[in-house]
């Protein structure tokens, strides 16, 4: 008995090479490729799985009237916020996203930028380029105090990483509860009292309606004039203008940004030019080999799916979020 093929659209990819290993299961799929708004409208009606290639990109919500066997959707990002509009929430298709894929390569970018800011690395190398011979004295890590905003794998990386490099840390999370291996997670009703706490404040939390523009005029007022901001969540998490006011007047000490409110930063924007913001394309948990990662982790759920076994991080579509065990 001939085995069916199942109908996989892959979308942000032209051909089978685009994606490692995808040519594996050719022989047990039909395999389709999308990668604008309009493609993906052509490809989907008769598919049963899609597999989000271009995380960034926001054109299933465009597509989605043509969607009419879908039950699967792999999405190759751990943020899928992209993805999260009410008609797929309300479906029955299921999500599954890139949990565990990015989390030790952003807490080594948290842990970088922290110390870039702590031993002036930013100014060294801008008087480097100036030459000029201009002695400090700077920061030592050991001791500091993080706040990390996001209890999720990725979170957890980054507390783990930051405490065993000696800093103290405090997490916040959706909701308070005693962590075994966090101890205490703080509830997010909890952020207002913790920021004058913290020498550096690390986003990494999910945009949800609870966490959007988190980080705005007032919260960051409360944060200490020697602070820095990190964010490697979403650029939504943060009021990008009251930021930019705050950094300008000297309200807090400097942010080191993956993410922004539009991307690419726009040219125009102030950001670029501040000595004290470290700027990076949406990059911190990519890393040589992640694209091997991330298409073995669809892989594995693709066989799982065509055993009809349970699927791998599987998103709360409500929460936004693979919800913890």
């Amino acid at each position: 008995m001939t085995e069916s093929r199942t109908v996989v659209v892959v979308q942000g990819a032209r051909d089978v090479g685009a994606v490692p290993g995808l040519a594996g299961i050719e022989d047990r799929t039909e395999l389709r490729f999308a990668d604008d708004a309009d493609a993906l409208a052509a490809a989907l009606p008769g598919a049963e799985v899609m597999l989000g290639w271009d995380f960034r990109a926001g054109a299933l919500a465009r597509a989605w009237p043509a969607a009419d066997r879908l039950r699967w959707i792999h999405w190759a990002g751990a943020g899928v916020d992209a993805v999260l509009f009410p008609e797929l929430i309300a479906s029955d298709v299921v999500l599954t996203n890139a949990r565990a894929v990015f989390d030790r390569a952003m807490a080594e970018y948290a842990l970088g930028v922290i110390i870039a800011f702590e031993k002036h690395l930013p100014q060294t190398i801008r008087l480097q380029g100036e030459r000029v011979w201009r002695h400090r004295l700077t920061g030592r890590i050991e001791g500091k105090a993080v706040l990390v905003v996001g209890a999720g794998s990725i979170g957890r990386a980054v507390a783990r990483l930051l405490g065993a490099a000696g800093m103290v840390v405090r997490v916040v999370g959706r909701s308070a509860r005693d962590d075994a291996e966090l101890g205490r997670v703080h509830g997010f009703d909890e952020l207002d009292a913790l920021l004058p706490w913290a020498d550096h404040v690390v986003l990494i939390a999910p945009l949800t309606p609870q966490t959007r523009a988190c980080m705005d005029g007032a919260r960051l007022a409360r944060m200490r004039s020697s602070a820095y901001l990190v964010n490697l969540g979403r650029g939504q998490l943060v009021d990008e203008s009251a930021l930019i006011d705050a950094l300008g007047a000297g309200a807090i000490a400097g942010a080191a940004l993956d993410v922004f409110e539009t991307e690419p930063l726009p040219s125009s924007s102030p950001l670029w030019d501040m000595p004290n913001v470290i700027v990076s394309p949406h990059m911190s948990g990519d890393f040589v080999g992640c694209f091997d990662v991330l298409a073995s982790q669809f892989l594995d759920n693709f066989r799982r799916y065509r055993a009809g076994e349970p699927l791998v991080n599987v998103v709360d579509k409500r929460l936004g979020f693979v919800a913890a065990r």
